[in-house]
């Protein structure tokens, strides 16, 4: 008995100590965690939601950067943290619903092993082609594509991401015959496109903008329901004739599973509170990121959508990494 009591106690003692822990968050700064390199859209957007927290939070947020496997490595990292809400991690599409699909080797369950928090930004993407090659509209390229199949190479910012399954959904969907050339990032994948290694693409707008503004790449189509306000004279893939071809990046904020709940509320507003700010819409909408705060419901409805979506897709084409 006197045992018992002892146990009961206990277990009084921290439901108690519970919300005093979420009353105190945070008592030190946050690290969040951005799995891609410095100066790219993925760091761009982590840290202008770690600048915009910080007030909300009363505690500054310092970003790292831990790149490698398409994004997979930084949230590992964090789904692999003590669930205390002192680090907190970016998610992009590849490894949030891609990754459990296409790598043989995924370390974490998105559904299991984290705490979803709200999706951030929403960054469409662009099929652009060299300039040499002889079309100026998707229905062109497709025709041309059709003309010389495996004649066309696409690359990619690396087998498995979102920007090789935009390109398989691609042909997929226009019945042609592209070959996929990998490369270990979009900025080597970007410098072959422009050298003509390879003659077409489909990257996030902010990676071809300024090629596309210099004319050394043609951009055909916007993969996303609209247009983009950066490109607003390129159609989207549903106005030329291609609706299922969607492909947009997105990228949300994540920490590791079985964090306090009065610490996961206190997180999403303050993430709610930047992603809400004229500011940082502002600052999204320079580099063509659409912010879209949600609900962590919302979130996970969303994500368990998108993978529904890149799961056919991957299954489609019998791809997987190892």
């Amino acid at each position: 008995m006197r045992f018992l009591l002892r146990c009961a106690g206990f277990l009084l003692a921290a439901c108690q100590l519970a919300p005093l822990a979420a009353q105190s968050y945070p008592s030190k700064p946050v690290r969040l965690i951005v799995p891609f390199p410095a100066g790219g859209p993925a760091d761009i957007f982590g840290r202008g939601l770690a600048q915009g927290m910080a007030a909300p939070l009363g505690q500054p947020v310092v970003v790292e950067n831990i790149s490698g496997a398409s994004g997979v490595l930084g949230v590992d990292r964090a789904a692999k943290s003590p669930p205390d809400g002192y680090t907190l991690a970016v998610i992009s599409s590849t490894a949030g619903s891609i990754g459990p699909f296409a790598f043989a080797k995924m370390p974490f369950d998105p559904a299991r092993d984290l705490a979803l928090i709200t999706t951030m930004v929403r960054v469409p993407e662009v099929i652009a082609v060299h300039a040499a090659v002889p079309a100026s509209t998707l229905a062109e390229l497709v025709a041309y594509a059709k003309a010389n199949p495996g004649r066309l190479n696409y690359g990619s910012a690396g087998a498995g991401g979102i920007t090789h399954l935009a390109g398989e959904l691609l042909k997929g969907e226009a019945g042609i015959d592209l070959v996929h050339v990998p490369y270990k990032g979009a900025a080597p994948a970007v410098t072959d496109l422009l050298g003509g290694q390879v003659q077409l693409g489909v990257f996030d707008v902010p990676v071809l903008l300024p090629h596309i503004r210099a004319g050394k790449l043609k951009a055909l189509a916007i993969t996303s329901f609209k247009r983009s306000a950066n490109l607003p004279e390129v159609p989207t893939t549903a106005e030329a004739g291609y609706p299922k071809v969607l492909s947009d990046n997105w990228y949300g904020l994540v920490g590791p599973a079985g964090m306090p709940a009065g610490v996961r509320k206190r997180i999403h507003a303050a993430a709610i509170a930047a992603l809400s700010s004229p500011e940082l819409v502002g600052r999204y909408a320079k580099v063509s990121g659409v912010a879209m705060p949600s609900s962590p419901e919302e979130f996970a409805v969303f994500l368990a959508q998108d993978q529904a979506k890149w799961g056919a897709v991957v299954r489609a084409i019998g791809f997987k990494a190892d």
